[in-house]
């Protein structure tokens, strides 16, 4: 039972992940109709949206696109900034997303930066208190680990809504602003639907966890 639980955490998000990875490079070869660079398609939308003071910049590393509600920037990296394909408008569109949810006081982007502090607090300290708890046989312990460990798991599931939001928020934009044909509406949530799905399969894994955890708790405290 346990090999299979562990065969589940570890395969779930490994697919999720080959299944983003696949989508973005199949995508990443289909240029878009408008030809348009990523950091353009960024600052078209940006720009149609009254964002003028939101920045655009070029980041390193793969797939390490994001928004920065702190500095009002979004970055892309070197292949989305500069690329001219379905994917690259995809994503920079979906970062712009968060920065249009930045400045509408969407309400589950705020919840979740308020988790921040108290998910980065569990997601350090859960784990220790939990095999401290574990091994030592002290139920007090296990259960603050798990409280810990709730903060984080709460912070994963908020992002949900957060992420698919942006991605709804960014098909409307690439549509209306005509950043892409309506054939190409299909690859494009195909790329969107691809990275929604790695942020799904964490939420899934992480209450997974969570309710062994639980499960773990009470048949300690069944046996003092």
């Amino acid at each position: 039972m346990y090999l299979l639980y562990f065969a589940v955490i570890i395969l779930v998000p490994l697919l999720a992940q080959l299944k983003v990875s696949g989508a973005y490079k199949k995508y990443s070869r289909v240029p878009s109709s408008s030809q348009m660079r990523g950091a353009e398609v960024a600052r078209k939308i940006l720009d149609a949206n009254g964002l003028y003071h939101v920045g655009v910049e070029e980041t390193g590393g793969y797939l390490s696109d994001h928004y920065d509600p702190r500095t009002k920037t979004v970055r892309l990296s070197s292949a989305n900034y500069h690329g001219h394909s379905v994917a690259a408008a995809a994503i920079a569109a979906h970062e712009v997303g968060h920065a249009i949810q930045d400045q509408q006081d969407y309400a589950f982007l705020r919840f979740r930066h308020a988790l921040v502090p108290v998910a980065n607090i569990g997601s350090n300290f859960a784990w220790i208190l939990i095999m401290i708890g574990i091994f030592a046989q002290l139920s007090g312990m296990l259960l603050l680990g798990i409280i810990f460990m709730a903060s984080a798991v709460l912070f994963q599931v908020v992002t949900l809504p957060v992420e698919f939001n942006a991605s709804n928020r960014a098909m409307d934009q690439v549509v209306s602003l005509g950043v892409i044909r309506n054939d190409e509406e299909r690859e494009t949530r195909k790329v969107l639907n691809a990275a929604a799905l790695t942020y799904v399969a964490a939420a899934a894994v992480a209450v997974l966890e969570l309710v062994r955890l639980v499960l773990i708790f009470t048949g300690m405290t069944r046996e003092e």
